[in-house]
């Protein structure tokens, strides 16, 4: 997880800044989801059946398909024109457009081997540098795509995949949340929200998902694709140097209420650990089952 460095900004009191940072650590920071993901912590072990993670995979897919909805809100909902295109750029990316990082050249993967290519993913697909303008869009480039090739190493279709019928009470509250308060119309809230969304994806679990689906993929799928996995970590690697400045922005902005932004950020987290909750739970009905 990304450490928080306290600068003051140049419109607030060193003594406002530290108060409101020490409320961020505790809201977000400290929340059960980022310090201790129970779900995670167990896939990490690589002791997931096949079962488990088909059920991981769907709910992914559901998650994944739903949050278009989210960003497309948080696009239409942006305050200013550079909050929404870059809202814009993660929205077009989802859906296909690759990041032009400006080369005039591909680069040449011809030295790479097959598991190379897995793992990073096509380059002319999953560039994680540059901006949408004037990037290509590509059908195979949408993210949920990539889903679906992971679905079918084990055994799930499109037909089984990201659909709101496939989602489990817990991953659709976790939707409706993301809809409600990432793509809120206030600025406070969805900016409480999607800080609280970037630390958590930035807290490790794509490396605890990854390192569980090596294991199951070693122990038996070696047609498993964990490109969608390896991308999405490299880029919230990425995102997560980018969040200090953001909140420093919204803390210096006129009008910014702290407790707005505070309880945007809480109700996030306490979606998020819904989703992380009925995985939970699914996987201990599982194993009971086995037993």
């Amino acid at each position: 997880m990304s450490t928080v460095v306290s600068e003051i900004p140049r419109t607030a009191s060193a003594s406002d800044w530290d108060s409101f940072l020490d409320q961020v650590r505790e809201t977000v920071m400290s929340h059960p989801v980022v310090t201790n993901n129970e779900y995670c912590v167990w896939f990490d072990k690589g002791e997931a059946s096949r079962a488990q993670v088909r059920d991981l995979v769907q709910q992914f897919s559901v998650f994944s398909n739903l949050f278009i909805v989210a960003q497309l809100l948080k696009t239409i909902n942006a305050p200013t024109m550079s909050q929404a295109r870059e809202s814009c750029e993660i929205l077009v990316n989802e859906l296909g457009v690759v990041f032009n990082d400006g080369r005039t050249s591909p680069r040449d993967s011809s030295a790479r081997s097959d598991e190379d290519k897995d793992r990073e993913g096509d380059p002319a697909l999953v560039s994680t540098e540059g901006t949408v303008d004037g990037g290509v869009y590509r059908f195979n480039a949408r993210h949920f795509e990539w889903l679906v090739k992971v679905g079918e190493a084990v055994g799930l279709g499109f037909d089984d995949l990201g659909k709101r019928k496939f989602g489990r009470e817990e991953t659709l509250f976790f939707c409706d949340e993301l809809a409600r308060i990432y793509g809120s119309d206030d600025p406070d809230v969805a900016e409480g929200a999607s800080f609280a969304v970037e630390h958590w994806a930035a807290a490790g679990f794509w490396k605890q998902l990854i390192h569980g689906l090596d294991q199951f993929k070693d122990r038996e799928c070696p047609d498993l694709r964990l490109a969608f996995f390896t991308w999405h970590d490299r880029v919230e690697d990425q995102h997560a140097a980018h969040t200090m400045d953001e909140l420093e922005g919204a803390f210096q902005r006129p009008g910014f209420d702290q407790q707005k932004f505070l309880d945007g950020a809480a109700e996030m987290l306490n979606g998020v650990n819904a989703f992380w909750k009925g995985l939970e739970t699914s996987r201990l009905e599982m194993e009971a089952v086995t037993a």
